[in-house]
């Protein structure tokens, strides 16, 4: 989930920028600049152990945000003015997602528990007696320690300490990755296996030092709106909780960016909701035990690469971002359609739909409305009428789930919500899927805490984006 800090700061920033430079036509030109101008000589402090670190990695975290690989064998000399060559000239993104900043990442020691100075040494010596490793031993201060090397981590040391002297020094991107995808390389830099990695973006919003990166679609996004081609925006429902304005005023914002037209991607939910509940009634009635959501792309990777044997469980049913996309084509047949949500596995989800051509976080957004310069509350939009409220309700947990009880209240639809991914959850998945028994027979899935409102790329924590939310869903009348 994503809470504002210094490091989502130096993101937006550097989008801000780099969208300015584009805005200018002066990327190629200036943009070797930016790590000197973030990074000044005569600064008053710096967050690295010197300015030159600094600018160094400024430059790194770029060349992602340009969408070039950042490849190990990479030539250090070549200048971001040859990357963002590059950009300008490159005909689709790359398929690479996520990557990580060698230069930023600090080596975080092994997670691991620590004795701090609170220990008091107490008689009882309740971590040394319950250590399964007799890992647990008294030093010359009278201070219980602990050896690494007999340690397993099971945290029963910390459970007994009566004084909470003892901690778990964790690996903040290893800690919180659901399927195990980024572990330590020989050099204990961090690296990312795509054959685990599910995209949910966990690790981004993790690291302390801003070490890993999206690689960004913001530049062909850019270089469409410059264009004479025709391009429509497709916004996620978890735009109601990314802005503290009126909806109307942000869609008109987007428009002012040069989209053709803003569509909201809550029709294409209203058209998902129906088809969920015509094909959770379906597999009841052929008695099944249960069926899953599938709306949520990092769930879905986690089914395909972690779970197989819950596929079987997986609704068929699109994306509301799909069905968006669909009635978007018909409607532009020739346009460049661009989905902007909070979501880093939509990037791959885009990949794979033949109706989107980039995917655009709110943090790039946000980016881009300062980069060029965008009064968001300025001119309003009219949302569209036709789409019904239930569609919205996508953007928090539990909305997919309440739409179909919505479209089908007589039917005895029992929910399971699944708020949120993590080892323990996936392993209760897993469960489910091998013995085919659950509390309910309709679970819905996501992989953020908070639902979509909570995604990695979101501009707010998960409950001052779920109160603006409800404030903005208030403005509007029932009959939306």
């Amino acid at each position: 989930m994503a809470y504002v800090d210094n490091t989502m700061i130096i993101r937006r920033d550097l989008v801000a920028n780099m969208a300015e430079l584009f805005n200018e036509e002066k990327l190629i030109t200036n943009l070797d600049r930016v790590p000197l101008e973030m990074a000044p000589r005569n600064r008053e402090y710096t967050d690295r152990c010197c300015i030159f670190k600094e600018r160094v990695i400024i430059k790194e975290k770029l060349i992602p945000l340009l969408g070039c690989e950042l490849k190990d064998d990479r030539d250090e000399l070549k200048t971001l003015a040859e990357y963002a060559t590059e950009a300008m000239q490159r005909e689709k993104p790359i398929e690479k997602i996520l990557t990580v900043v060698d230069e930023a990442c600090t080596s975080c020691v092994q997670n691991s528990y620590i004795v701090t100075n609170l220990c008091k040494g107490c008689v009882a010596h309740p971590c040394m007696m319950n250590c399964p490793k007799d890992a647990v031993s008294w030093n010359a201060n009278g201070q219980a320690q602990i050896d690494p090397k007999s340690c397993i981590n099971c945290g029963i040391c910390m459970n007994v300490c009566p004084y909470h002297s003892i901690i778990f020094m964790p690996v903040p991107c290893e800690n919180v990755c659901p399927v195990g995808a980024i572990t330590k390389n020989e050099h204990g830099k961090e690296q990312i296996d795509e054959d685990k990695c599910i995209d949910c973006g966990k690790c981004i919003t993790a690291c302390p030092f801003g070490s890993i990166m999206e690689n960004s679609q913001i530049i062909d996004v850019m270089k469409s709106l410059k264009s004479e081609q025709e391009t429509i925006a497709l916004v996620a429902p978890a735009l109601y909780g990314q802005f503290k304005y009126k909806t109307e005023n942000v869609i008109g914002a987007i428009k002012e960016l040069g989209f053709q037209d803003v569509i909201e991607v809550a029709k294409g939910a209203n058209v998902t909701t129906i088809n969920e509940a015509d094909e959770l009634l379906e597999r009841l009635e052929d008695k099944a035990p249960f069926m899953t959501t599938s709306c949520c792309p990092a769930y879905v990777s986690a089914v395909k690469k972690h779970i197989p044997i819950m596929e079987q469980y997986v609704s068929h049913t699109k994306s509301p971002m799909y069905y968006a996309a669909e009635l978007a084509k018909k409607q532009y047949p020739n346009g460049k359609f661009v989905f902007i949500g909070p979501c880093i596995a939509k990037r791959r989800e885009g990949m794979s739909d033949p109706n989107v051509d980039y995917v655009m976080t709110f943090e790039e957004l946000s980016g881009l409305f300062a980069g060029w310069h965008i009064n968001i509350d300025g001119n309003p939009i009219e949302l569209d009428r036709s789409i019904k409220n239930h569609g919205r309700a996508y953007a928090a947990s539990g909305g997919v789930a309440q739409s179909v009880l919505e479209v089908k209240p007589y039917v005895n639809i029992k929910p399971v919500i699944v708020n949120g991914l993590d080892k323990k959850k996936i392993n209760m998945l897993k469960a489910f899927a091998k013995t085919g028994k659950t509390s309910g027979n309709f679970i819905e899935v996501m992989a953020c805490e908070g639902g979509c409102i909570a995604g990695p790329s979101s501009n707010y924590d998960p409950k001052t984006g779920m109160k603006i939310y409800l404030n903005n869903l208030k403005e509007f009348p029932e009959d939306l």
